[in-house]
């Protein structure tokens, strides 16, 4: 249920910056979210709209980019996308377990669409 706040907050970011551009709606918001945050993009989309309801943003729709998890191995420096099935965070080149994470935990508002905007 972190959902509910993470898009809580994701309202007061999108109202603030529609507010700046004289927004009186926001039609569209663009995220890019890691694979790693174990947000439900379905769920993220209904906590958003429980969360918008009667604000500028009420009924906006969500566009969200899924960034694969991408682990380094800080032994050999070899890059791979994280196999979330087999759960394994070894190297898949010399194995060693000495891992850093590269991508996969981003949580970014990317852009939103308004109506209204301009000077």
């Amino acid at each position: 249920m972190h959902e509910l706040s993470v898009m809580s907050n994701i309202l007061d970011i999108v109202v603030e910056h529609a507010k700046r551009n004289n927004a009186t709606r926001v039609t569209k918001i663009n995220l890019t979210v890691g694979e790693l945050s174990d947000l439900v993009p379905e769920w993220m989309q209904n906590y958003f709209d429980f969360v918008s309801k009667d604000t500028i943003a009420d009924k906006a729709v969500l566009v969200i980019e899924r960034r694969p998890a991408v682990l380094r191995c800080r032994d050999c420096a070899f890059e791979f996308a994280l196999d979330r099935e087999a759960f394994d965070f070894s190297c898949q080149k010399c194995r060693s377990a000495n891992m850093e994470i590269v991508s996969g935990r981003e949580f970014t508002v990317n852009s939103i669409e308004i109506d209204g905007g301009g000077e």
